[in-house]
C-alpha cells in the first residue's frame, strides 16, 4: 500500500473521530439545556386554603360541606401527574382550629404518593383555644411520615441546588386575618438565605408579601421589610403563597411571587411548578389545576362575588418564566 493511501485513511479515521466527539459535545449541550429529570429540575404541587371540614355548611365564598371530596379530587389528580417531588399545602387546612378536623386532613393528605408538608394558615390555630402553634405541629410530625419538624417556621432541601423554606405568618396572640414575621424569624430567615447563595430558594407562606389585590384586613403587617430583604439576593427565589384565595403572580427581576386561589372557593384548584435549571437562567412552568368536579365549581363561582377576580388573568394562571441565575444589578 502506497504511503498516500495510508495517510487519507489515517486523515479520514481521524476526521471520523473529530465528527463523533463533536456529535456528543453537541448532544451534551442540549441535553443540558432540555431540563431532563436527571439535570435536577424539580416539580411539586401547592395546595392552598383546603378549609377541610366534615361539620360545617356553605358559605357564600366556601364550600365546605365539599371540602372532603375537593381535596381527594386534587390528591388524585396530584397522584396522577408524574415526577411530583413534594406537595406543599399553604395554609388554612382547617377551617376551624379543631384537633379532629386537623386528624381528618391528615387522613386524606396521607393518601398521596409524594412526600407532604404544610406551613400555617390563620384558621388553623386559635389565639385562645386548644389548637395553638405546637400543638398543631405536633401532630403533623407525629402523623405524616414525611414531616419531621416541630417549629413553625423551618427549612429542608428536597433536592441538591434546592431550597425550601416553610415560613409562619400568622399572628397568634390576637385575633386577625393580617399576618407577620417575627424578628426572630426574619433573623432565622436572613441565615438560611446567606447559607443558600448558590441555590434555587422557594418560599412557602400563607399570607402573601405581595398582595393580589388590596385588602387592609389580611395584609402582611411587614411585608415591606421581607421584600427588602429578598432584593439583597442574586439567586432565583420563589415564593409560594395562599390566604386571598385569588390567583395572581408577580415578577422582579429575580423574584416571583406566585398567588395560589383556594380548593374550597372559586376557582377551586392549585398549582403544579415545574423548576428546570439552564445554564444562566432557570425557567419555571407554572400550572393551574382546577377541579375535576365541574358541578361543584359551577355551583362555588355562582355563589361568590368577584369570581373573575379570584381566577385571574390567563398569564396570573399558567405561564412560564425566566429567571436569572445572578442578577445583573447593572441593569437594575
Amino acid at each position: 500500500m502506497k504511503i498516500s493511501s495510508k495517510k487519507n485513511i489515517l486523515s479520514k479515521l481521524f476526521s471520523l473521530v473529530c465528527i463523533i466527539f463533536a456529535g456528543m459535545f453537541l448532544f451534551g449541550f442540549i441535553r443540558g439545556q432540555m431540563c431532563p429529570a436527571y439535570t435536577g429540575n424539580l416539580k411539586f404541587a401547592q395546595v392552598s386554603d383546603v378549609h377541610y371540614s366534615n361539620f360545617e355548611k356553605d358559605t357564600p365564598y366556601k364550600l365546605l360541606s365539599e371540602t372532603g371530596e375537593l381535596l381527594n379530587d386534587a390528591i388524585n389528580q396530584i397522584n396522577d401527574s408524574p415526577n411530583i417531588d413534594f406537595v406543599m399545602f399553604t395554609g388554612d387546612l382547617i377551617n376551624k382550629p379543631i384537633q379532629d378536623q386537623l386528624m381528618c386532613f391528615i387522613k386524606y393528605a396521607n393518601l398521596l404518593n409524594s412526600p407532604w408538608y404544610a406551613v400555617l394558615g390563620n384558621h388553623d390555630i386559635s389565639h385562645k383555644g386548644t389548637l395553638n402553634k405546637k400543638l398543631f405541629f405536633d401532630i403533623l410530625n407525629g402523623h405524616n411520615p414525611n414531616f419531621n419538624f416541630t417549629n413553625s417556621y423551618y427549612s429542608f432541601v428536597p433536592k441538591k441546588g434546592y431550597k425550601v423554606i416553610g415560613l409562619d405568618t400568622i399572628i397568634d396572640y390576637k385575633m386577625t386575618s393580617q399576618g407577620e414575621v417575627s424578628e426572630e424569624q426574619l433573623k432565622w430567615l436572613k441565615k438560611e438565605l446567606d447559607s443558600s447563595k448558590g441555590n434555587i430558594v422557594i418560599i412557602f407562606t400563607h399570607v402573601p408579601l405581595i398582595e393580589p389585590f388590596p385588602s387592609e384586613n389580611h395584609r402582611l403587617k411587614n411585608s415591606y421589610e421581607l421584600k427588602l430583604l429578598l432584593k439583597k439576593y442574586d439567586n432565583p427565589i420563589i415564593v409560594c403563597s395562599g390566604h386571598y384565595h385569588a390567583t395572581k403572580i408577580f415578577q422582579e427581576y429575580n423574584v416571583l411571587y406566585i398567588s395560589t386561589p383556594a380548593l374550597a372557593s372559586y376557582p377551586n384548584a392549585f398549582r403544579i411548578i415545574n423548576i428546570c435549571p439552564h445554564l444562566n437562567k432557570i425557567i419555571v412552568d407554572v400550572y393551574l389545576k382546577e377541579t375535576n368536579l365541574k358541578a361543584l365549581q359551577t355551583k362555588a363561582k355562582n355563589r361568590c362575588m368577584g369570581a373573575n377576580m379570584l381566577y385571574g388573568n390567563e398569564k396570573d394562571r399558567t405561564n412560564t418564566f425566566e429567571l436569572p441565575k445572578k442578577r445583573d444589578r447593572n441593569s437594575i
